[in-house]
């Protein structure tokens, strides 16, 4: 705390000696210790309360961008949702009218049924040339 070398304090003994006396010094230096103490462990908590107070206050600031940083993480996920949302509400509406569009229209099996053009799939189909060769017997007969 004071930087006070050995013959400083030699000096002072010396003084306090002379202006004292010997019968009242160790009293006097007693009393001195003991005040000298407690200035040094008043002045040591101040230094802790001080401390103390400075971690917390960075505490806050660290805990307060945190917060900041946790805000600005919720928002942009609140947006994704609300994005994500609006996408599936898309596609569902999109599936919901692709599904009305199929009920509404026939199947390709009843449009070519009533068309006429469909022959039935029990008879086998003839090779081109077994068909010419029958038109052929049929109009010799």
């Amino acid at each position: 705390m004071f930087d006070m070398g050995f013959t400083e304090m030699m000096l002072i003994g010396i003084v306090a000696l002379v202006v004292i006396g010997p019968e009242r010094l160790p009293g006097v230096a007693r009393t001195a210790g003991k005040y000298f103490g407690r200035l040094k462990r008043f002045m040591t908590s101040v230094k802790a309360d001080v401390e103390q107070e400075l971690r917390a206050d960075e505490l806050r600031q660290i805990l307060a961008d945190q917060q900041r940083e946790l805000d600005t993480i919720k928002d942009s996920m609140n947006v994704a949702g609300k994005a994500f949302e609006k996408e599936v509400n898309d596609v569902s509406a999109a599936g919901e009218s692709l599904t009305e569009s199929l009920d509404e229209t026939p199947s390709t099996s009843e449009q070519s049924s009533a068309a006429g053009t469909v022959e039935p799939e029990s008879t086998p189909r003839k090779n081109p040339k077994s068909v010419a060769k029958d038109q052929a017997d049929d109009v010799k007969s």
